[in-house]
Protein backbone atom coordinates (compact mmCIF):
# COMPACT_ATOMS: atom_id res chain seq x y z
CA UNK A 1 0.00 0.00 0.00
CA UNK A 2 1.32 3.86 -0.89
CA UNK A 3 1.48 6.46 1.31
CA UNK A 4 -1.54 8.37 -0.45
CA UNK A 5 -3.56 5.18 -0.56
CA UNK A 6 -3.03 4.46 3.22
CA UNK A 7 -3.66 8.53 4.08
CA UNK A 8 -7.18 8.31 2.00
CA UNK A 9 -8.36 5.50 3.68
CA UNK A 10 -7.25 7.69 7.22
CA UNK A 11 -9.60 10.55 5.80
CA UNK A 12 -12.50 7.67 4.72
CA UNK A 13 -12.40 6.09 8.29
CA UNK A 14 -12.63 9.61 9.96
CA UNK A 15 -15.00 11.07 7.67
CA UNK A 16 -17.21 8.12 8.05
CA UNK A 17 -16.31 8.20 12.01
CA UNK A 18 -17.33 12.13 11.85
CA UNK A 19 -20.77 11.39 10.52
CA UNK A 20 -21.52 7.62 12.25
CA UNK A 21 -20.99 5.91 8.96
CA UNK A 22 -19.14 4.69 5.94
CA UNK A 23 -20.13 3.08 2.76
CA UNK A 24 -17.72 2.81 -0.12
CA UNK A 25 -18.14 4.91 -3.12
CA UNK A 26 -21.51 5.37 -2.03
CA UNK A 27 -24.22 8.24 -1.03
CA UNK A 28 -22.94 11.19 0.67
CA UNK A 29 -21.69 10.88 4.17
CA UNK A 30 -21.15 13.80 6.47
CA UNK A 31 -18.14 15.15 7.39
CA UNK A 32 -17.02 16.46 10.67
CA UNK A 33 -15.12 19.55 11.00
CA UNK A 34 -11.89 17.69 13.02
CA UNK A 35 -8.56 19.11 11.72
CA UNK A 36 -7.57 15.58 10.91
CA UNK A 37 -10.07 15.67 7.72
CA UNK A 38 -8.14 18.49 6.12
CA UNK A 39 -6.58 17.41 2.97
CA UNK A 40 -3.10 18.62 2.02
CA UNK A 41 -3.62 20.26 -1.11
CA UNK A 42 -1.10 21.47 -3.92
CA UNK A 43 -1.84 24.45 -6.15
CA UNK A 44 -0.10 24.32 -9.62
CA UNK A 45 -0.46 27.66 -11.00
CA UNK A 46 -1.32 30.16 -7.90
CA UNK A 47 -2.84 33.32 -9.18
CA UNK A 48 -5.29 34.32 -11.54
CA UNK A 49 -7.36 31.59 -12.44
CA UNK A 50 -5.29 29.41 -10.37
CA UNK A 51 -5.97 31.83 -7.11
CA UNK A 52 -9.74 31.40 -7.90
CA UNK A 53 -9.51 28.13 -7.98
CA UNK A 54 -7.47 28.24 -4.51
CA UNK A 55 -9.98 30.05 -2.60
CA UNK A 56 -12.32 27.42 -4.31
CA UNK A 57 -10.38 24.83 -2.07
CA UNK A 58 -9.20 27.20 0.66
CA UNK A 59 -11.25 25.14 3.85
CA UNK A 60 -8.31 22.39 3.01
CA UNK A 61 -4.56 22.95 4.04
CA UNK A 62 -2.63 24.46 1.47
CA UNK A 63 0.21 22.53 1.51
CA UNK A 64 2.28 23.50 -1.92
CA UNK A 65 2.42 26.29 -4.09
CA UNK A 66 3.86 26.13 -7.95
CA UNK A 67 4.53 29.02 -10.34
CA UNK A 68 6.56 29.75 -12.84
CA UNK A 69 6.62 33.73 -12.28
CA UNK A 70 8.56 34.05 -8.88
CA UNK A 71 6.35 37.39 -8.11
CA UNK A 72 3.07 35.79 -8.41
CA UNK A 73 4.36 33.10 -6.08
CA UNK A 74 5.80 34.98 -3.39
CA UNK A 75 2.16 36.82 -3.60
CA UNK A 76 0.40 33.60 -2.86
CA UNK A 77 2.92 32.06 -0.56
CA UNK A 78 2.30 35.20 1.97
CA UNK A 79 -1.09 34.32 1.99
CA UNK A 80 0.05 30.51 2.73
CA UNK A 81 3.46 30.50 4.42
CA UNK A 82 3.64 27.02 5.88
CA UNK A 83 3.02 26.06 2.24
CA UNK A 84 6.54 24.84 0.06
CA UNK A 85 7.07 26.61 -2.89
CA UNK A 86 8.09 25.21 -6.61
CA UNK A 87 8.45 27.02 -9.97
CA UNK A 88 7.91 23.54 -11.63
CA UNK A 89 4.74 21.38 -11.16
CA UNK A 90 6.52 18.14 -11.73
CA UNK A 91 8.76 18.38 -8.66
CA UNK A 92 5.45 19.57 -6.62
CA UNK A 93 3.51 16.24 -7.13
CA UNK A 94 6.55 14.53 -5.70
CA UNK A 95 5.92 15.84 -2.38
CA UNK A 96 5.49 13.13 -0.41
CA UNK A 97 2.60 14.72 1.96
CA UNK A 98 -0.07 15.71 -0.59
CA UNK A 99 -3.55 14.05 -0.69
CA UNK A 100 -4.68 16.11 -4.33
CA UNK A 101 -4.27 18.65 -6.39
CA UNK A 102 -5.60 21.56 -7.96
CA UNK A 103 -4.19 22.40 -11.89
CA UNK A 104 -4.84 25.90 -13.54
CA UNK A 105 -1.76 26.47 -15.41
CA UNK A 106 -2.23 26.81 -19.30
CA UNK A 107 -4.30 24.79 -21.49
CA UNK A 108 -1.03 22.91 -22.86
CA UNK A 109 0.10 22.09 -19.76
CA UNK A 110 -3.34 20.61 -18.07
CA UNK A 111 -2.82 17.26 -19.03
CA UNK A 112 0.42 16.08 -18.04
CA UNK A 113 0.61 17.58 -14.88
CA UNK A 114 -3.16 15.77 -14.15
CA UNK A 115 -1.60 12.60 -15.42
CA UNK A 116 1.76 12.74 -13.32
CA UNK A 117 -0.37 13.92 -10.53
CA UNK A 118 -2.49 10.51 -10.99
CA UNK A 119 0.53 8.26 -11.55
CA UNK A 120 1.48 9.31 -7.88
CA UNK A 121 -1.60 8.98 -6.42
CA UNK A 122 -3.18 12.07 -6.13
CA UNK A 123 -6.47 13.15 -6.56
CA UNK A 124 -6.66 16.11 -9.27
CA UNK A 125 -9.39 19.26 -9.79
CA UNK A 126 -8.39 20.58 -13.36
CA UNK A 127 -8.81 23.81 -14.72
CA UNK A 128 -11.03 23.63 -17.83
CA UNK A 129 -10.14 21.90 -20.81
CA UNK A 130 -8.54 18.70 -19.36
CA UNK A 131 -6.31 19.16 -22.85
CA UNK A 132 -4.86 20.32 -25.50
CA UNK A 133 -5.04 17.88 -27.94
CA UNK A 134 -7.43 14.70 -28.55
CA UNK A 135 -4.77 12.18 -27.40
CA UNK A 136 -4.42 14.04 -24.27
CA UNK A 137 -7.59 14.07 -23.33
CA UNK A 138 -8.25 9.99 -24.21
CA UNK A 139 -4.91 9.51 -21.59
CA UNK A 140 -6.15 11.95 -19.04
CA UNK A 141 -9.75 9.75 -19.17
CA UNK A 142 -7.79 6.16 -19.44
CA UNK A 143 -6.11 6.95 -16.27
CA UNK A 144 -8.67 7.92 -14.35
CA UNK A 145 -10.21 4.78 -15.19
CA UNK A 146 -7.77 2.97 -14.07
CA UNK A 147 -7.71 4.32 -10.69
CA UNK A 148 -10.77 5.52 -9.82
CA UNK A 149 -11.34 3.68 -6.81
CA UNK A 150 -8.46 5.37 -5.52
CA UNK A 151 -8.73 8.93 -6.19
CA UNK A 152 -11.56 11.80 -6.94
CA UNK A 153 -11.13 13.82 -10.14
CA UNK A 154 -13.12 17.31 -11.35
CA UNK A 155 -12.57 19.35 -14.03
CA UNK A 156 -13.40 23.08 -13.29
CA UNK A 157 -16.44 23.57 -15.33
CA UNK A 158 -18.21 25.25 -12.11
CA UNK A 159 -21.57 26.31 -13.86
CA UNK A 160 -22.30 22.15 -13.97
CA UNK A 161 -23.25 22.40 -10.37
CA UNK A 162 -25.25 25.57 -10.89
CA UNK A 163 -29.34 24.58 -10.26
CA UNK A 164 -30.38 25.75 -13.73
CA UNK A 165 -28.27 23.55 -15.93
CA UNK A 166 -29.47 20.51 -13.36
CA UNK A 167 -33.41 21.73 -14.07
CA UNK A 168 -32.49 21.74 -17.72
CA UNK A 169 -31.04 18.22 -17.66
CA UNK A 170 -34.28 17.33 -15.92
CA UNK A 171 -36.60 18.76 -18.74
CA UNK A 172 -34.66 17.29 -21.57
CA UNK A 173 -34.30 14.02 -19.79
CA UNK A 174 -38.07 13.84 -18.95
CA UNK A 175 -39.63 14.65 -22.35
CA UNK A 176 -40.78 18.63 -21.83
CA UNK A 177 -39.71 19.13 -25.66
CA UNK A 178 -40.41 15.55 -26.88
CA UNK A 179 -37.52 13.70 -28.65
CA UNK A 180 -34.37 15.74 -28.88
CA UNK A 181 -32.44 15.33 -32.14
CA UNK A 182 -30.48 18.33 -32.39
CA UNK A 183 -28.78 21.30 -30.52
CA UNK A 184 -27.23 24.38 -31.25
CA UNK A 185 -24.17 25.90 -28.92
CA UNK A 186 -23.11 29.66 -29.09
CA UNK A 187 -20.76 32.02 -27.76
CA UNK A 188 -20.22 35.40 -28.75
CA UNK A 189 -16.54 35.57 -27.71
CA UNK A 190 -14.72 37.16 -30.66
CA UNK A 191 -10.55 36.22 -30.47
CA UNK A 192 -8.14 38.21 -32.53
CA UNK A 193 -6.20 36.32 -34.81
CA UNK A 194 -2.54 37.33 -33.88
CA UNK A 195 0.32 36.79 -35.75
CA UNK A 196 3.05 35.64 -34.35
CA UNK A 197 5.67 38.69 -33.23
CA UNK A 198 8.83 39.75 -34.93
CA UNK A 199 10.04 41.06 -32.29
CA UNK A 200 12.14 39.55 -29.11
CA UNK A 201 12.13 41.73 -26.28
CA UNK A 202 13.81 40.49 -23.14
CA UNK A 203 12.16 37.98 -20.64
CA UNK A 204 11.35 39.67 -17.21
CA UNK A 205 13.76 38.02 -14.61
CA UNK A 206 10.77 36.43 -12.44
CA UNK A 207 9.00 34.89 -15.35
CA UNK A 208 10.69 31.39 -16.37
CA UNK A 209 9.96 30.87 -19.27
CA UNK A 210 10.87 27.60 -20.55
CA UNK A 211 9.00 26.35 -17.40
CA UNK A 212 6.20 28.24 -19.04
CA UNK A 213 6.65 26.71 -22.74
CA UNK A 214 6.84 23.02 -20.98
CA UNK A 215 5.59 20.63 -23.82
CA UNK A 216 5.08 23.33 -26.30
CA UNK A 217 7.27 23.92 -29.46
CA UNK A 218 10.27 26.49 -28.47
CA UNK A 219 9.72 30.37 -29.53
CA UNK A 220 10.97 33.37 -28.28
CA UNK A 221 9.45 35.05 -24.94
CA UNK A 222 7.28 37.96 -26.19
CA UNK A 223 5.38 39.94 -23.42
CA UNK A 224 1.94 39.73 -25.46
CA UNK A 225 2.09 35.76 -24.73
CA UNK A 226 1.52 35.40 -21.14
CA UNK A 227 -1.23 38.27 -20.93
CA UNK A 228 -4.01 36.26 -20.33
CA UNK A 229 -6.15 33.20 -21.36
CA UNK A 230 -7.83 35.33 -24.35
CA UNK A 231 -4.62 36.28 -26.12
CA UNK A 232 -2.35 33.09 -25.29
CA UNK A 233 -5.04 30.13 -25.76
CA UNK A 234 -5.99 31.52 -29.83
CA UNK A 235 -2.33 30.08 -30.39
CA UNK A 236 -2.81 26.81 -31.43
CA UNK A 237 0.54 25.76 -29.54
CA UNK A 238 -0.86 26.29 -26.18
CA UNK A 239 -5.02 26.48 -26.83
CA UNK A 240 -7.99 26.05 -28.99
CA UNK A 241 -9.68 29.22 -28.68
CA UNK A 242 -12.88 29.89 -27.91
CA UNK A 243 -14.32 26.03 -28.51
CA UNK A 244 -11.61 24.97 -26.13
CA UNK A 245 -12.23 27.10 -24.02
CA UNK A 246 -15.80 28.32 -23.54
CA UNK A 247 -16.82 25.22 -25.12
CA UNK A 248 -16.12 23.55 -21.75
CA UNK A 249 -19.11 25.05 -20.21
CA UNK A 250 -21.56 25.75 -22.67
CA UNK A 251 -21.04 22.43 -24.69
CA UNK A 252 -21.21 20.46 -21.46
CA UNK A 253 -25.04 21.27 -21.21
CA UNK A 254 -26.18 19.38 -24.11
CA UNK A 255 -23.43 16.62 -23.33
CA UNK A 256 -25.10 16.12 -20.01
CA UNK A 257 -28.66 16.24 -20.97
CA UNK A 258 -28.40 14.13 -24.00
CA UNK A 259 -25.73 10.98 -22.89
CA UNK A 260 -23.77 12.03 -25.67
CA UNK A 261 -20.43 9.88 -25.82
CA UNK A 262 -17.99 9.63 -28.92
CA UNK A 263 -19.28 11.44 -32.27
CA UNK A 264 -19.53 9.53 -35.30
CA UNK A 265 -18.06 12.32 -37.25
CA UNK A 266 -17.48 16.00 -37.05
CA UNK A 267 -16.95 19.05 -39.70
CA UNK A 268 -16.01 22.71 -39.00
CA UNK A 269 -15.24 25.88 -40.86
CA UNK A 270 -13.95 29.23 -39.68
CA UNK A 271 -11.99 32.23 -41.19
CA UNK A 272 -9.29 32.99 -41.33
CA UNK A 273 -7.62 29.80 -41.49
CA UNK A 274 -3.90 30.06 -40.05
CA UNK A 275 -1.52 27.55 -39.07
CA UNK A 276 -0.57 29.79 -36.23
CA UNK A 277 -3.82 30.84 -34.35
CA UNK A 278 -7.18 30.19 -34.11
CA UNK A 279 -9.93 31.75 -36.68
CA UNK A 280 -12.11 35.08 -36.02
CA UNK A 281 -15.04 32.64 -35.92
CA UNK A 282 -15.66 28.86 -35.96
CA UNK A 283 -18.57 26.63 -36.58
CA UNK A 284 -18.73 23.19 -35.91
CA UNK A 285 -20.60 20.32 -36.33
CA UNK A 286 -20.92 16.46 -34.96
CA UNK A 287 -23.44 13.66 -35.79
CA UNK A 288 -23.88 11.36 -32.42
CA UNK A 289 -24.98 7.98 -32.99
CA UNK A 290 -28.41 6.90 -31.78
CA UNK A 291 -29.13 5.54 -28.24
CA UNK A 292 -31.71 3.35 -27.16
CA UNK A 293 -34.84 4.81 -28.89
CA UNK A 294 -33.60 7.68 -30.06
CA UNK A 295 -32.43 8.44 -33.48
CA UNK A 296 -28.78 10.07 -34.30
CA UNK A 297 -28.11 13.16 -32.82
CA UNK A 298 -26.68 16.60 -34.57
CA UNK A 299 -24.91 19.11 -32.05
CA UNK A 300 -23.37 22.16 -33.37
CA UNK A 301 -21.38 25.12 -32.29
CA UNK A 302 -20.97 28.66 -33.37
CA UNK A 303 -18.92 31.30 -32.27
CA UNK A 304 -17.96 34.83 -32.68
CA UNK A 305 -20.48 36.69 -35.12
CA UNK A 306 -21.91 32.90 -35.68
CA UNK A 307 -25.69 32.11 -34.60
CA UNK A 308 -28.05 29.69 -35.39
CA UNK A 309 -31.42 30.49 -36.29
CA UNK A 310 -33.44 32.57 -33.69
CA UNK A 311 -36.97 30.73 -32.69
CA UNK A 312 -39.95 32.91 -32.93
CA UNK A 313 -40.12 35.69 -30.44
CA UNK A 314 -36.21 35.29 -29.60
CA UNK A 315 -33.42 37.28 -31.19
CA UNK A 316 -30.25 34.95 -30.40
CA UNK A 317 -28.33 37.94 -31.02
CA UNK A 318 -29.45 38.90 -27.69
CA UNK A 319 -27.95 36.45 -26.22
CA UNK A 320 -23.89 35.99 -25.51
CA UNK A 321 -23.94 32.53 -24.98
CA UNK A 322 -26.90 29.87 -25.28
CA UNK A 323 -28.23 26.52 -25.67
CA UNK A 324 -30.98 25.51 -28.12
CA UNK A 325 -32.68 22.23 -27.79
CA UNK A 326 -34.85 21.49 -30.90
CA UNK A 327 -37.17 18.54 -29.81
CA UNK A 328 -40.26 16.89 -31.86
CA UNK A 329 -43.01 18.64 -29.57
CA UNK A 330 -40.56 22.20 -28.54
CA UNK A 331 -38.04 23.59 -28.11
CA UNK A 332 -35.73 24.65 -24.66
CA UNK A 333 -33.58 27.97 -24.86
CA UNK A 334 -31.05 28.24 -22.08
CA UNK A 335 -28.30 29.95 -20.86
CA UNK A 336 -26.21 29.91 -17.49
CA UNK A 337 -29.24 31.52 -15.48
CA UNK A 338 -32.27 31.06 -17.16
CA UNK A 339 -34.23 28.69 -19.29
CA UNK A 340 -37.40 28.98 -21.59
CA UNK A 341 -39.41 26.61 -22.90
CA UNK A 342 -40.97 27.64 -26.18
CA UNK A 343 -43.54 28.02 -27.77
CA UNK A 344 -44.06 30.07 -24.59
CA UNK A 345 -47.75 29.72 -25.31
CA UNK A 346 -47.53 26.31 -25.41
CA UNK A 347 -46.03 25.92 -22.41
CA UNK A 348 -47.82 28.57 -20.14
CA UNK A 349 -50.08 25.51 -18.05
CA UNK A 350 -46.53 23.48 -18.02
CA UNK A 351 -45.61 21.82 -14.61
CA UNK A 352 -41.58 20.90 -14.32
CA UNK A 353 -40.90 16.95 -13.78
CA UNK A 354 -39.74 15.71 -10.09
CA UNK A 355 -36.49 17.19 -9.53
CA UNK A 356 -34.41 13.58 -9.81
CA UNK A 357 -30.80 15.41 -9.99
CA UNK A 358 -29.99 16.82 -6.13
CA UNK A 359 -28.49 19.90 -5.45
CA UNK A 360 -24.42 20.13 -5.62
CA UNK A 361 -22.26 20.57 -2.57
CA UNK A 362 -21.10 23.15 -4.39
CA UNK A 363 -18.15 22.54 -7.58
CA UNK A 364 -14.97 22.71 -5.28
CA UNK A 365 -16.61 20.81 -2.33
CA UNK A 366 -18.09 18.07 -4.67
CA UNK A 367 -14.51 17.04 -5.30
CA UNK A 368 -12.77 17.70 -1.78
CA UNK A 369 -16.11 15.15 -0.44
CA UNK A 370 -15.04 12.51 -3.10
CA UNK A 371 -11.36 12.55 -2.38
CA UNK A 372 -12.07 12.28 1.34
CA UNK A 373 -14.48 9.28 0.95
CA UNK A 374 -14.84 8.09 -2.56
CA UNK A 375 -18.45 9.51 -3.42
CA UNK A 376 -18.82 10.48 -7.30
CA UNK A 377 -17.97 13.73 -8.31
CA UNK A 378 -20.02 14.49 -11.93
CA UNK A 379 -17.11 16.20 -14.00
CA UNK A 380 -15.06 13.05 -13.31
CA UNK A 381 -12.22 12.72 -15.71
CA UNK A 382 -14.35 10.31 -17.67
CA UNK A 383 -17.00 12.74 -18.54
CA UNK A 384 -15.02 15.70 -18.99
CA UNK A 385 -12.08 14.07 -20.86
CA UNK A 386 -15.22 12.56 -23.60
CA UNK A 387 -16.59 16.15 -23.68
CA UNK A 388 -12.94 17.77 -24.38
CA UNK A 389 -11.89 14.54 -26.90
CA UNK A 390 -15.08 15.59 -28.91
CA UNK A 391 -14.90 19.55 -28.74
CA UNK A 392 -10.74 19.27 -29.98
CA UNK A 393 -11.84 16.84 -32.19
CA UNK A 394 -13.44 19.94 -34.02
CA UNK A 395 -10.72 21.77 -33.75
CA UNK A 396 -8.60 18.76 -35.56
CA UNK A 397 -11.60 19.04 -38.10
CA UNK A 398 -11.29 22.43 -38.77
CA UNK A 399 -6.95 22.73 -39.09
CA UNK A 400 -7.37 19.70 -41.60
CA UNK A 401 -10.62 21.07 -43.43
CA UNK A 402 -12.45 18.35 -44.13
CA UNK A 403 -15.15 16.32 -42.18
CA UNK A 404 -13.29 13.58 -39.82
CA UNK A 405 -15.02 9.98 -39.86
CA UNK A 406 -14.18 9.00 -36.69
CA UNK A 407 -12.74 5.59 -35.37
CA UNK A 408 -13.09 6.40 -31.16
CA UNK A 409 -12.07 3.04 -30.06
CA UNK A 410 -8.54 3.32 -31.86
CA UNK A 411 -8.56 7.43 -31.93
CA UNK A 412 -8.05 7.50 -35.37
CA UNK A 413 -9.76 9.63 -38.62
CA UNK A 414 -10.80 6.84 -41.26
CA UNK A 415 -10.84 9.28 -43.91
CA UNK A 416 -7.95 11.82 -43.34
CA UNK A 417 -4.17 10.70 -42.09
CA UNK A 418 -3.09 14.11 -42.31
CA UNK A 419 -5.52 14.36 -38.48
CA UNK A 420 -2.76 12.58 -37.01
CA UNK A 421 -0.05 15.12 -36.63
CA UNK A 422 -3.19 17.25 -34.85
CA UNK A 423 -4.69 14.84 -32.81
CA UNK A 424 -1.73 13.60 -30.73
CA UNK A 425 0.96 16.62 -30.61
CA UNK A 426 4.67 16.41 -30.50
CA UNK A 427 5.98 16.76 -26.87
CA UNK A 428 9.25 19.26 -27.00
CA UNK A 429 12.24 17.40 -25.79
CA UNK A 430 12.43 16.90 -21.74
CA UNK A 431 8.60 16.69 -20.89
CA UNK A 432 6.42 13.71 -21.23
CA UNK A 433 2.63 13.03 -20.68
CA UNK A 434 2.72 10.11 -18.47
CA UNK A 435 5.78 10.63 -16.09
Amino acid sequence: MNRQTDRRRFLQTTAALGAGFWVSGLGRAAESNSPNEKLNIGIIGATGRGGANMGGVSSENIAALCDVDSKKLASAAAKHPKAKTYDDWRKLVDQKDLDAVVVSTTDHTHAPASVWAMNRGLSVYCEKPLAHCVYEARVVQEKYLANKDKLATQMGTQIHATDNYRRVVELVQGGAIGTVREAHVWCSRVGPTPARPTDEPPCPPELNWDLWLGPAPYRPYHPSYPRGCTTWEQHWDWGNGCLGDMGSHLIDLPFWALGLRDPLNVVADGDPRSDESYPNWLTACWEHPAIGNRGPITLKWYDGIKRPPSPPGHDLNKWGIGVLFIGDKGQLLADYGKRILLPEDQYKDFKPPEQTIPPSLGHYQEWIHGVKTGAPTLCNFDYSGKLIEANLLAAVAFRVNQKLDWDAKNLKARNCPEADRFLRREYRQGWVLDG
